[in-house]
């Protein structure tokens, strides 16, 4: 199966692992990934903090970009959730654009849900030896609703070692802008969700989300707690050899 890669932000600029671990999970899996070049934002940024008029043009580029493929899968819940959720809606003002801007929405995929959903598999051969704790991020739990998804996958993974995160629904306190306008309530938020990662003993947080393991991660690291972040796709693209 031919599958685009939508790589974020995010994903190209900070965390291209992330993307890498996505790509080489799928080809192990038998399926054949695209990376459209001409990709840029998707615009959630910009639709996120009210500026709807600018996000438009990268509305128009990103349905250029995609609307070719059958499949597209993002290693990020926020920003597929801002594609499925958002992009019509931005371009309601031409009925066309709209229409394919939903028909994009509706072939893109966070990657536990093009994992488990569409190609119907939850065990992908990975092996991942550490103790782990999911933190559900906020907008892959209330905006794409991929349940336990994420769980089952990790439940999957020889010799990982799954650890329930207390108060697990709780955001993090990143939420984009939200954690510059308002750090102080950001920093309460995240040293909530450090004390519930900790308090599970677990080596490893992962999560669907760049943005929220690199607010997690970056609190873990300057407490020098010893436990770090690790994408999803990392982990399930992890095999023995």
């Amino acid at each position: 199966m031919r599958i685009a890669l939508f790589v974020t932000c995010l994903a190209d600029t900070m965390f291209p692992a992330a993307a890498k671990a996505t790509v080489h999970l799928l080809e192990r899996l038998g399926h054949e990934v695209v990376f459209p070049t001409e990709q840029t934002c998707c615009g959630q940024m910009h639709i996120n903090t009210g500026y709807q008029k600018d996000a438009l043009p990268l509305v128009q580029r990103h349905v250029k970009v995609f609307e070719e493929f059958d499949l597209v899968v993002a290693p990020s819940g926020s920003c597929v959730g801002s594609v499925r959720h958002q992009h019509a809606m931005v371009a309601a003002g031409d009925a066309g654009l709209a229409t394919r801007a939903s028909g994009v929405a509706s072939r893109t995929y966070e990657l536990s849900e093009l994992l488990v959903d569409v190609l119907g598999v939850e065990d992908v051969g990975a092996y991942f030896p550490h103790r782990v704790t999911y933190h559900p991020t906020c907008h892959s739990l209330r905006v794409l609703r991929v349940g336990d998804k994420p769980l089952r996958l990790l439940r999957k993974v020889r010799g990982l070692d799954l650890v329930e995160l207390p108060e697990a629904e709780q955001c993090c306190g990143f939420g984009g802008t939200f954690s510059v306008k308002n750090a102080d309530t950001s920093t309460a938020m995240l040293a909530d969700k450090m004390r519930h990662v900790l308090s599970t003993g677990a080596d490893v947080c992962t999560a669907g989300d760049a943005s929220c393991l690199m607010h997690i991660g970056g609190g873990l690291s300057r407490l020098r707690t010893g436990v770090r972040t690790v994408h999803l796709a990392e982990i399930l693209a992890s095999t023995e050899s």
